[in-house]
């Protein structure tokens, strides 16, 4: 049975909004109703339709003004529009912004359900929306808006056959995401190959990769297949490829672009077929003007690119995960524990977790191994983290933080010119005087700066 895509209705007319839905529900939808652009974006921020249809017109912020916030925070959810016959050149203009559509109202049922089935075909379906279609995804446990958003995209990518780079620091799981695009796409059927670009001296690198011929070098006793002919009509997963040597990265350069390899000692060359997914944890742009990294390597790569957030961007998948972990390794070690004691959720949930998933991961099986309760206590917790846990400022501390930073930022590039300064923070000079009061904040200092600089 397929399972119905979601749409959320934005309209402050509650009659227009109750009939709209009534008519999708008809069509076989699911729908969800906001009566402001407002609460739709509180909605984007715990869910993921597949599809906005919104009126132009509303009280508070517009049509338009939401679909510009939804474009930069989930570029591949599509918006229709609703508009008044005389906001057609308003509605145009949305179109060229990149909004999906636009009807005008009073709208024909027969024409909306045309837009609405061509945006669905664009867009990427949720792992909550198709639970067939959610089996690619089945290991990564989420409930964050940020990895739905990521996962989308790695579902779209996965329909394709371009070469793809991940980005994200270590133990975010990229290897999982590799394995998850790799498992929704054609070929899926055929091996996945991962090899870490990190961990592999350069000589025994280009070995793994290409293979080698008997005798290529001291200790080649027989041929080699490398991971190109394993993953053969399937996918090589070349982990933190920013730690490739220059010379390895000339080879997988021209193995790249002519398709295809020569084993280390062999005259003769290999015909492959193969879809590379790479990941890194470094950034690459810079260790192009550093001098370490080819840039014509990096664009052959960086097809398309998939950043994942770290752990803590994703706090709410914490309490998921060490759930699942939980369970995961009572079964392994067969210990009677069900859970963890709120004070102990509280800290994990609290952690700075430098390590991300992996790290949150080998603390749950210590304390497994190590609790004598049924339920893991906070003691557990801090031993395993070795007390060094930095735990998550307050709201107002934080925000106090970031407006300090903030001041301190435009005082920077203004050379202390509290006029301009205040111009760029869109502040009344007096409102600005006493932010720089509050924050003990002398402006001087920061025009004195200027001149020891030209000095």
């Amino acid at each position: 049975m397929e399972t119905k895509s979601k749409i959320l209705l934005v309209d402050d007319d509650l009659d227009l909004l109750e009939l709209l839905s009534i008519r999708l529900i008809a069509a076989g939808y699911e729908t969800d109703t906001v009566n402001s652009a407002e609460s739709a974006l509180n909605y984007l921020d715990m869910a993921r339709p597949q599809l906005v249809i919104s009126d132009m017109q509303m009280s508070g912020m517009d049509g338009m003004a939401l679909f510009e916030q939804i474009n930069q925070k989930i570029p591949t959810l599509p918006v229709i529009i609703l508009t008044a016959y005389g906001n057609i050149p308003d509605a145009v203009a949305a179109v060229q912004h990149g909004v999906f559509g636009y009807l005008t109202k009073p709208f024909d049922s027969k024409n909306l359900l045309v837009h609405i089935k061509k945006a669905l075909q664009h867009v990427p379906k949720s792992a909550k929306a198709d639970k067939l279609h959610s089996l690619w995804r089945k290991e990564i446990i989420t409930q964050s808006a940020v990895m739905e958003d990521v996962l989308g995209k790695a579902d779209l990518v996965s329909r394709g056959d371009a070469s793809v780079l991940l980005y994200g620091e270590s133990g975010v799981g990229k290897e999982l995401f590799a394995r998850a695009i790799h498992s929704a796409s054609s070929r899926a059927n055929k091996s996945f190959v991962a090899v870490n670009c990190a961990a592999i001296s350069e000589q025994l690198l280009e070995s793994e990769l290409f293979g080698h011929v008997k005798g290529a070098f001291t200790g080649a006793i027989r041929n080699h297949q490398g991971l190109f002919q394993l993953a053969e009509g399937g996918t090589l997963f070349l982990d933190e490829i920013g730690d490739m040597p220059l010379l390895l990265q000339v080879k997988l350069l021209r193995a790249l672009q002519e398709k295809q390899i020569r084993p280390v000692g062999s005259a003769h060359s290999v015909d492959i077929d193969v879809r590379i997914i790479s990941a890194t944890h470094r950034n690459l742009t810079a260790e192009i003007a550093n001098g370490n990294f080819r840039e014509d390597l990096y664009y052959r790569l960086d097809v398309v690119s998939l950043k994942i957030p770290a752990l803590s961007q994703r706090r709410e998948d914490i309490p998921l995960l060490a759930n699942y972990f939980l369970q995961l390794f009572a079964k392994r070690y067969q210990r009677d524990i069900h859970g963890f004691s709120p004070d102990a959720m509280q800290i994990l949930v609290s952690a700075s977790w430098p390590g991300n998933v992996r790290q949150l991961m080998n603390i749950v099986e210590q304390c497994v191994v190590l609790s004598a309760a049924s339920l893991v206590s906070p003691a557990l917790i801090h031993d395993a983290m070795h007390m060094k846990t930095m735990e998550l400022t307050s709201f107002e501390e934080a925000k106090k933080q970031f407006e300090r930073d903030y001041l301190v930022r435009i005082l920077k590039i203004t050379s202390g010119n509290v006029t301009q300064a205040a111009r760029i923070a869109k502040r009344n000079r007096t409102e600005f005087y006493k932010l720089l009061q509050r924050y003990q904040l002398d402006f001087s200092i920061f025009k004195d700066r200027e001149e020891k600089v030209n000095h």
